[in-house]
C-alpha cells in the first residue's frame, strides 16, 4: 500500500532549507563587509602614513645652496672690461662668453631668491645713450645671468637663485662696455670733457664699476662738457609690482 508524502515533513525540510541559505547569505554579506572593513583601513592607513611624512618633510628646515655653489661671488667684481670705443653699445655677440667675464654664471631660468631691479641712464654730451636689451641672455642656447636686461628701457634685472651682491662693473662687463672712474666706453676725461656717476641724483665718488645694486636704484653715467648743465634723473617711475 503506497505511502502519501507527508506535506508537513515537506514544509519542514522547505525551512530549513530556506533558513540555511539565510544563513548562508548572511555569512557571506558579513565577509564582504569584513572585506571592505578591512580595504578601508589599509587605505586609511597608508593615507596616513603619507600624510605625516609629507609633515615631517615640510617640517624640516630646507637646505639652501649657497653663491659658490651657484657660481656666484659673494662679493662682486667691481671693476669692468669691455670695449673702448664710443656709443652706441650694442649687445655682444657672445653674451655667455662676457657673462662668464664678468664672473657671473649661466643658467636655466631666472632665480627668485635675490629678486630686485635697479634703472640705467647713461647720458653723452647731454643725450641719452640706449642701454641694450637682453644684456646676458643668450637665445641660442636659452640660459640667462642672474643679472640681465630685457628691454632698452635701462631697467637692469637681479634675479638670483641666492642672495649676493651684484654690481654695476659685472653689468658693464656682461654689455661689453669699459668703465673706469674717468671713463666710459672710448669716452675720457680730457679736453674740457668729464665723466661722472650718480646713484639716486647723488655723485658717486670713486669708480662707478664698484656701485652694488639696491632695490630701485636710479644709477646715471654723464659724460660731456664740464660747463654743460644736464638734468641728472634721481628717481625712475617704476610700474606697479616691479
Amino acid at each position: 500500500m503506497s505511502r502519501k508524502p507527508d506535506k508537513k515533513a515537506s514544509a519542514v525540510r522547505r525551512a530549513r532549507a530556506a533558513a540555511l541559505r539565510e544563513q548562508a547569505q548572511r555569512s557571506e554579506r558579513r565577509r564582504r563587509r569584513l572585506i571592505a572593513l578591512a580595504v578601508s583601513v589599509v587605505v586609511l592607513a597608508v593615507i596616513a602614513g603619507i600624510t605625516i611624512a609629507l609633515l615631517r618633510t615640510s617640517d624640516e628646515p630646507t637646505t639652501s645652496r649657497t653663491p659658490a655653489q651657484e657660481g656666484i661671488p659673494t662679493t662682486p667684481v667691481k671693476t669692468a672690461s669691455g670695449r673702448t670705443t664710443e656709443p652706441p653699445w650694442d649687445p655682444p655677440s657672445d653674451p655667455s662668453a662676457r657673462v662668464e667675464a664678468a664672473g657671473l654664471p649661466m643658467l636655466g631660468e631666472e632665480g627668485n631668491v635675490e629678486h630686485i631691479h635697479a634703472h640705467l641712464d647713461v647720458l653723452v654730451n647731454g643725450k641719452p645713450v640706449s642701454v641694450s636689451a637682453d644684456i646676458g641672455v643668450d637665445e641660442q642656447a636659452q640660459q640667462i645671468s642672474p643679472l640681465h636686461t630685457h628691454e632698452t628701457n635701462g631697467v637692469i634685472h637681479i634675479e638670483s637663485p641666492v642672495k649676493a651682491g651684484f654690481s654695476l662693473g659685472q653689468f658693464m662687463t656682461e654689455w661689453n662696455v669699459a668703465l673706469t672712474k674717468d671713463s666710459i666706453g672710448g669716452l675720457k676725461t680730457a679736453d674740457g670733457n668729464e665723466f661722472r656717476a650718480y646713484v639716486n641724483g647723488k655723485e658717486y665718488p670713486g669708480n662707478p664699476a664698484a656701485i652694488e645694486f639696491r632695490q630701485h636704484d636710479q644709477i646715471a653715467l654723464v659724460y660731456g662738457p664740464k660747463d654743460q648743465k644736464v638734468e641728472v634723473p634721481s628717481s625712475y617711475d617704476w610700474p606697479e609690482g616691479e
